[in-house]
């Protein structure tokens, strides 16, 4: 039997950070739709923020939400840096998607088709009948997985 190394000093993934421009409207999808709460919001500049994120005089607000389970989603609106909007492929390099462990994923899809939410299809069962999944785009065009795990 081979020996497992472990040389990771991770202790535990600590959150997802999205910039985003539209802060309310981020908020109200998290918070209203997805039944995050928010446990964190702050102003922050100064001589701090500027030098952690090398930048000069940035002025964010910085808001964290914890889902039922404890992760966390920290969402981020610059007042005075430009954000772009660039609309990400499924297949492009980086970050892709968040994926989200939901109930009852075709309640929470009628929902979402109701706040007008894009889907790139209907919920489909995986081939091995384990769960039933969606992706969709949220507020920022960030893509969504959203997944129901089925008892086998």
């Amino acid at each position: 039997m081979k020996k497992k190394i472990n040389n990771s000093n991770i202790i535990e993934m600590r959150h997802v950070g999205i910039v985003v421009n539209n802060l309310q409207k981020s908020l109200d999808f998290f918070v209203n739709v997805l039944g995050f709460r928010i446990f964190k919001k702050m102003n922050e500049k100064g001589k701090y923020i500027d030098s952690v994120l090398n930048l000069k005089k940035a002025d964010v607000t910085t808001v964290k939400m914890k889902a039922p389970d404890s992760s966390v989603i920290e969402l981020l609106k610059f007042k005075n840096y430009r954000t772009s909007n660039n609309l990400k492929k499924i297949y492009s390099s980086g970050l892709t998607h968040i994926s989200l462990t939901v109930k009852d994923l075709d309640k929470t899809f009628k929902l979402l088709e109701k706040k007008k939410i894009k889907f790139f299809s209907i919920p489909q069962v995986t081939p091995d009948r384990s769960a039933k999944v969606v992706f969709c785009r949220g507020p920022e065009n960030l893509i969504l997985e959203l997944v129901q795990v089925l008892n086998i």
